[in-house]
């Protein structure tokens, strides 16, 4: 509960709506305690003593508290709505900074579908008992003291009934709650579950069709949505056993009092009028008891919530300034790795090895090897997107631990493999990293990364429409939009992931003429599949299980390295296999 309690401290910005709220309840619970008193004068010196102008009187003020009380309950929900709205609203901003600043190791780890659930679904049900379920249990709590108060006031010994009866209905209640409690995390773990199945076929919609597994994945969307329905139904099971217990021991309650009470109204020991209001007094007393119950089952759903929110508002990142770290000034783009070794995981065997490399300024460093032999961990060491775990990352000198993140990373230009566009114009998609850019400015990035002449293709040309992830433009479409995206920049390191892996081999000459030019002046890390996109390349790095084994230029690791030199034959081999199959097709073809 330590997280639930915590959470009541997103009240503070709004203590003041809350304190409205708060003084709206006491009135509005005062004049619906008053009520019974009334009845109570109404019956027993108005009716019985036949005073009809008391009577009249007496009903006016009863219609008029209930309009005080309308009137106030109204302003109680009002501002418990505005609370509750303001709560959520600060909740999913704190969480979307949160989610936002996290390291790459964090979301290495954590599933989208988990996160768009505890941003949504949680925080909806935590703000709910933050702003709407505390004013209830504040109005439960007032209500039920003023009814046993005025209830011993009236008639103590008929009172000790209820001195009985609510621990009984509070002892029944956290026997349910005990049940519900933990069934309440569980339900939206199993939400999170099938959150997390939906967001990844929405996602890989066109894979899922390509290989015709919509069944398969319709069952196991099936099987997600089964286990959340199976939880709901324990829990409403719980509490549909509870609350008709509740009511059985209410209208017991009922009961005793009316046989008791009646007992004394015989004896002349009580009026008429004092055994309605008692009755009315017990019904106002045991309401609350009833709200309280419900309150349990929404503060068992909270707490749940509020945990899997503060796991997320809690969870440390790695990869953050210090407090000291320095605004690193405009570069010119010499980037050194020193003994660098690094794991993505602690206690994992290290991706990189004692990684040591110099880029002077405006050099172009090419990355070879197998898959999963460190090209890609070194790129992402250089803006910092992970920590290293020994050794050091410099540029210009800078250990890049020691400066703002935000300053190193605006002087790198990133154009990865997986291209990643937003909803929104191709103009807005470029001008991502300068939003203040110039059209001009815009259309001279496009047209360095060779994709002006697709866009003015287009009938609305820079403000055509991408669509959500960037569907509407072909794979090499997209991947000159990113390119566009980096150069925009005028990034004095640039990175390359296979920048030119999804386009024909044309297009892939012309953005390498451009690349030529641009990379003119910059410092430049490739990451190619062919060797002859990088024969030029001032540096060529070639990797085998997280270390360097061979560097140099091409002629020099031709006769120097067996890795590359294999690397390079095999391509060879590969590109006379496709044209001799080439060759062939053309001689069969009608």
């Amino acid at each position: 509960m330590r997280s639930l309690w915590r959470s009541m401290r997103l009240l503070k910005p709004y203590w003041h709506m809350a304190a409205g709220g708060l003084i709206s309840l006491l009135i509005a619970t005062g004049a619906m305690l008053e009520v019974p008193r009334l009845s109570q004068t109404i019956i027993d010196q108005g009716i019985a003593q036949g005073n009809g102008r008391l009577v009249l009187w007496l009903s006016l003020a009863m219609v008029g508290l209930a309009v005080l009380r309308a009137v106030f309950q109204f302003a109680q929900g009002a501002l418990a709505a505005r609370t509750a709205q303001g709560i959520a609203f600060d909740l999913r901003n704190a969480l979307y900074d949160k989610i936002q600043s996290l390291s790459f190791s964090y979301h290495d780890q954590v599933q989208t579908g988990q996160l768009l659930t505890r941003a949504t679904s949680d925080v909806e049900i935590l703000q709910r008992f933050v702003g709407q379920g505390a004013i209830m249990f504040l109005s439960a709590v007032l209500m039920m003291f003023g009814a046993v108060v005025l209830l011993f006031s009236l008639n103590w010994r008929l009172a000790l009934v209820m001195v009985v009866v609510i621990p009984i209905t509070f002892g029944l209640f956290g026997l349910f709650a005990r049940r519900a409690m933990p069934l309440f995390k569980e339900v939206q773990e199993r939400l999170s579950r099938l959150n997390v199945v939906l967001q990844e076929n929405l996602a890989g919609v066109r894979v899922v069709k390509a290989f015709a597994r919509e069944r398969h994945e319709a069952a196991r969307y099936g099987e997600a949505n089964r286990a959340l329905y199976d939880i709901h139904l324990q829990v409403n099971n719980i509490l549909s056993l509870a609350f008709p217990t509740i009511f059985g021991v209410f209208n017991l309650t009922t009961l005793a009092i009316y046989w008791f009470g009646g007992l004394q109204v015989i004896g002349n020991t009580l009026t008429v009028g004092e055994l309605v209001a008692f009755a009315s007094y017990v019904g106002i007393g045991f309401f609350p008891v009833m709200m309280i119950g419900m309150i349990v089952a929404m503060l068992s759903s909270a707490a749940a919530s509020a945990e899997r929110i503060f796991d997320i508002l809690d969870a440390h990142s790695e990869v953050v300034d210090k407090p000291d770290a320095q605004v690193l000034p405009r570069v010119e783009g010499r980037v050194t790795f020193e003994n660098v070794t690094f794991r993505y995981f602690e206690g994992g065997e290290p991706v990189l090895k004692e990684v040591s490399l110099v880029a002077e300024p405006g050099q172009r460093i090419a990355l070879l090897g197998a898959t999963g032999s460190g090209k890609s961990t070194i790129i992402n060491l250089i803006p910092r997107f992970y920590d290293v775990d020994e050794g050091r990352v410099l540029i210009d000198g800078y250990d890049v631990r020691d400066v703002q993140l935000s300053s190193l990373r605006s002087q790198i230009g990133i154009v990865l493999q997986e291209t990643n566009l937003f909803e929104g114009t191709i103009r807005e998609n470029i001008a991502f990293g300068r939003p203040d850019a110039t059209l001009e400015e815009v259309v001279a990035a496009a047209k360095a990364a060779e994709a002006h002449d697709f866009i003015m293709g287009f009938a609305n040309g820079y403000d055509t429409r991408v669509g959500e992830r960037g569907t509407t433009l072909s794979g090499g479409q997209k991947q000159r939009v990113a390119i566009a995206r980096a150069l925009l920049l005028d990034p004095r390191i640039l990175i390359l992931d296979d920048a030119t892996s999804s386009v024909d081999l044309a297009t892939e000459y012309r953005i390498q003429q451009a690349l030529e030019r641009l990379m003119a002046g910059r410092t430049s890390f490739i990451i190619a599949q062919r060797v002859a996109t990088v024969l030029n390349a001032d540096q060529i790095l070639v990797l085998d299980r997280g270390q360097i084994v061979a560097r140099g230029v091409h002629e020099e690791l031709l006769a120097t390295s067996e890795i590359y030199a294999e690397i390079y034959q095999s391509q060879l081999q590969e590109e006379r296999e496709l044209r001799v199959d080439l060759a062939a097709s053309e001689e069969v073809a009608p």
